[in-house]
């Protein structure tokens, strides 16, 4: 299978709440992916994302709070909200919003919420 993202500069950033099974998926496709260590604060994912240029990828509602987490704190964020146990419908609408957006400009700055089937962008605060 190609490639879902094909310029490299594309980098996700996965909270520990986030299903392996969505990482070795995107691993397996050419997603340049990484998890950090249980345990870390919000803040830290935050830092780490900022400075590395990552997109932050979570279940974790805290990270859409706009009173700790804006775009001068925080690259961008991917707000899962489907439910863990449907697989199926997580992998094919994230491979959805990467076939649709798949440049760093289409993720920086920006909150993600995927939803089963579908995708809102808005700017972060």
């Amino acid at each position: 299978m190609s490639s879902l993202v094909s310029h490299s500069e594309l980098k996700f950033l996965f909270d520990e709440n986030v299903d392996k099974r969505l990482e070795r998926f995107l691993k397996k496709n050419g997603v340049d992916v990484t998890s950090k260590p249980k345990g870390l604060s919000d803040r830290e994912l935050a830092e780490f994302s900022i400075s590395e240029k990552m997109v932050l990828v979570t279940n974790d509602d805290d990270f859409i709070d706009s009173e700790q987490f804006f775009r001068e704190i925080i690259f961008s964020v991917i707000w899962l909200r489907i439910p863990q146990d449907k697989i199926n419908s997580l992998l094919k609408t994230f491979t959805m919003l990467l076939e649709r957006k798949s440049e760093v400009k289409d993720f920086k700055g920006n909150l993600i919420i995927l939803k089963e089937e579908d995708f809102e962008v808005s700017p972060l605060p």
